[in-house]
């Protein structure tokens, strides 16, 4: 008998101490838009962006300008000068993927560009989440835009201006 009992206190202990953690949550997407360096750097990262877009339109464009005056052109030319010209417009046409690919493909400028500026404003959320976290005593603190799904969420438990506050920076500037 003394043995169920102990086992049956033991389970309520256990299940007892499961449900004191303490969790919250954050919005990382309120949290950056409270920071004038992030939003700095997407309005930089933005203008990367558009002006290496126009070089690759403007590539293209160039190819399809060449592409047309080869189809104007082509029942003037001669076998050879067909081949060179399409060989041309091939071999631009490449260029232009491969700059594409350079700047806009996975491990490209913009994406090494954008991790460089944005890894120290990640670190330093991830601190304020960390010492939030720490002071409040919290055993885990969720992002309310990560993948985790959260179909409720009390706002008693949204920590997100505390992590601003801890920023240093000013909550309630920018609605939600």
């Amino acid at each position: 008998m003394k043995k169920v009992i102990l086992v049956l206190a033991f389970t309520f202990i256990t299940f007892t101490a499961a449900f004191a953690q303490r969790f919250a949550y954050v919005d990382s997407e309120y949290i950056l838009k409270h920071m004038p360096d992030y939003v700095s750097a997407q309005k930089q990262l933005g203008a990367l962006s558009d002006q290496w877009q126009k070089e690759v339109d403007g590539r293209f464009q160039e190819i399809d300008r060449m592409y047309k005056a080869y189809q104007a052109d082509q029942v003037l030319m001669s076998a050879d000068m067909k081949k060179r010209r399409e060989d041309e417009v091939v071999v631009k046409e490449k260029a232009a993927k491969d700059f594409q690919r350079q700047k806009f493909g996975p491990n490209g400028e913009l994406e090494q560009k954008s991790s460089s500026i944005m890894k120290p404003i990640q670190d330093r959320v991830a601190k304020a989440v960390q010492t939030v976290a720490e002071a409040e005593n919290l055993d885990m603190i969720f992002d309310k835009n990560s993948e985790v799904i959260m179909l409720y969420a009390n706002p008693r438990y949204d920590k997100s201006a505390d992590v601003i506050t801890r920023l240093g920076l000013k909550p309630g500037v920018f609605a939600k």
